[in-house]
């Protein structure tokens, strides 16, 4: 049997494993193993590139601590602050705490850097609110799985370091390339949101106040401080990523241990809701004590043991796939469309097709280092590219069949996977329009580069 013959075989074994529900890591990495023997390539050498991964990686230690910080903010009590804040805003319009929980996700993202944790985290705060207000819980669920896809855009940005990392692009230039295109992602999401409920009647208006907007925002400092303290070092250069990952870990630790030692101090009731409580007791959150540190790191750390090994497994998959050819095959299929947009476009529609049957995570490390070279190569910015790639992964966390986000949201609410489809689709027409407008006009995500 000739070796073509082999990896074919290997290739589909691996795939029907995927189809059977096998840890994507345990799919890449059989792959890896077995078209390595075909190859001839030993395990040493494998091991050797998967040290070299880690050697190299400082980059990739903001990972881990950026999603720590979500799961600090999600136990301090700083996410609800968040939250309540967004609905004081928009809950007097039509729709409104759906919006709310739209923008409550872009402010966790802005601090958690996950999709998965934006859903599960708002998801399960904000969906029992809705179904109270009046909204149906079928579209309560796919708002907070759509509200989810901006984890990844938004920085900090888990999947952003990974890109830069593969790519040997910088990870600050990337986060600050993605505040832009994550708050129209947003905003479009939001309009959708809108014109459904209008149609709908959905959701119980509250009358805006000044007094309340103002409370809640008070409330929010906390969370408003993170996000301000990440973006303000990143975008003056004061720190590097991974230094802002350590400042807002810190940061989120302090606060929430200051927070549960000043309520038992002075006996606060942190169980009464924002109206029953005064100006100074919203300065402080729920928070923790030192013995719920080992807790929330533990399932930090779970996370990132599933993501670091895929992360070092998919690096030796790249060389493999150069030896086999295949950047060299796709190179010249894209570049054979000729022209600017054919090119482009058709990248889009490989990204688009992977994110409906793969998780962000291997679609970047897979495709990333192939496209990205043919993007350049037609003249689009690598920042730019990095944005238009991510974001149409992102978009994939509400397609099915895969859909992570929607099996995040299924899980949190209790309302079944297949029902929440049919109301994805208003969110996934948004997020298609703004990614095309994002592909279309570069200075979107490249306006605000300090180099620029």
């Amino acid at each position: 049997m000739t070796d073509a013959s082999l990896i074919t075989l290997i290739s589909v074994g691996v795939t029907a494993l995927f189809m059977l529900g096998v840890p994507v890591f345990l799919v890449i990495a059989t792959w890896v193993v077995g078209c390595s023997a075909v190859l001839g390539l030993t395990l040493d050498n494998m091991g050797a590139e998967l040290l070299n991964v880690f050697n190299k990686g400082f980059a990739l230690l903001a990972m881990p601590l950026f999603i720590l910080t979500g799961d600090l903010i999600n136990k301090s009590g700083i996410a609800r602050r968040l939250s309540d804040f967004a609905y004081a805003c928009l809950g007097w319009l039509r729709g409104g705490l759906a919006m709310a929980s739209l923008g409550a996700c872009g402010l966790f993202a802005a601090i958690s850097g996950s999709n998965s944790a934006t859903t599960a985290t708002i998801g399960s705060m904000l969906h029992p609110e809705m179904v109270k207000g009046g909204y149906d819980e079928r579209f309560s669920a796919a708002t907070a799985a759509a509200g989810g896809t901006v984890g990844i855009i938004i920085p900090p940005s888990i999947i952003f370091i990974v890109y830069g990392f593969l790519l040997n692009l910088p990870i600050s230039d990337l986060f600050v390339a993605g505040i832009l295109p994550g708050a129209l992602m947003v905003i479009g999401m939001q309009l959708a949101c809108w014109l459904v409920c209008q149609a709908n009647g959905w959701g119980h208006l509250i009358q805006f106040q000044v007094n309340r907007a103002l409370k809640t925002a008070f409330g929010a400092w906390l969370g408003f401080f993170a996000i301000g303290l990440v973006l303000w070092g990143i975008y003056t250069g004061k720190f590097s990523p991974t230094e802002a990952a350590g400042v807002t870990v810190g940061f989120c630790i302090i606060a929430g241990l200051v927070s549960w030692c000043v309520n038992k101090l002075l006996g606060l009731d942190m169980a009464k809701s924002w109206q029953e409580k005064s100006y100074p007791e919203m300065l402080v959150v729920e928070g923790f004590t030192i013995k719920d540190i080992p807790g929330i790191t533990m399932r930090s750390a779970q996370i990132t043991g599933v993501l670091a090994p895929l992360i070092a497994i998919s690096v030796v998959m790249q060389q493999i796939l150069s030896l086999l050819g295949a950047q060299v095959f796709i190179t010249e299929f894209l570049t054979g469309l000729g022209g600017y947009y054919p090119v482009l476009f058709a990248a889009m529609a490989i990204v688009f097709i992977s994110g409906m049957v793969l998780e962000s995570l291997p679609v970047t490390i897979i495709l990333a280092p192939i496209l990205a070279p043919v993007a350049a190569g037609i003249g689009v910015d690598p920042i730019h590219f990095s944005v238009i790639f991510l974001v149409g992964a992102s978009i994939g966390f509400i397609t099915p069949p895969y859909g992570l986000n929607l099996y995040v949201a299924s899980g949190v609410t209790g309302v079944a996977y297949f029902k929440l489809l049919r109301y994805t689709v208003p969110y996934l027409i948004a997020l298609i329009s703004v990614w095309v407008v994002v592909a279309l006009v570069p200075d979107i995500s490249l306006m605000m580069l300090p180099t620029r």
